[in-house]
């Protein structure tokens, strides 16, 4: 069991914005990611680079929170909406930049 920890305010105001539906469906992801730590895999979680990973939420709104493993933490660094096939390389940067500041830290 990891404690999960959400990076920013930014991210928490994306979450609040979803659909009521789509919060839950965000938090009994986030919950299993909590349970199961490296070992939640498709289709709720996909490694995006070394230390990237997404959580993946499927449903009407499809949505994708970026997090990384930080000193025995989950750490959710930025969220957003998917509406292509591939995830946009500015969302990675801003997740990845995140990431950055989380390891000056």
């Amino acid at each position: 069991m990891r404690k999960v920890k959400i990076f920013d305010a930014s991210l928490e105001q994306f979450i609040a914005s979803l659909e009521k539906v789509t919060i839950a469906k965000v938090f009994h992801t986030i919950d299993l990611l909590e349970t199961f730590g490296h070992r939640l895999g498709l289709p709720h979680s996909k490694k995006i680079s070394s230390s990237l990973y997404e959580l993946r939420v499927r449903g009407a709104q499809e949505v994708r929170i970026c997090y990384t493993f930080h000193s025995s933490k989950v750490i959710l660094l930025h969220g957003f909406i998917k509406k292509s096939q591939k995830t946009p390389s500015r969302e990675i940067n801003v997740a990845l930049s995140k990431l950055k500041r989380l390891d000056n830290v």
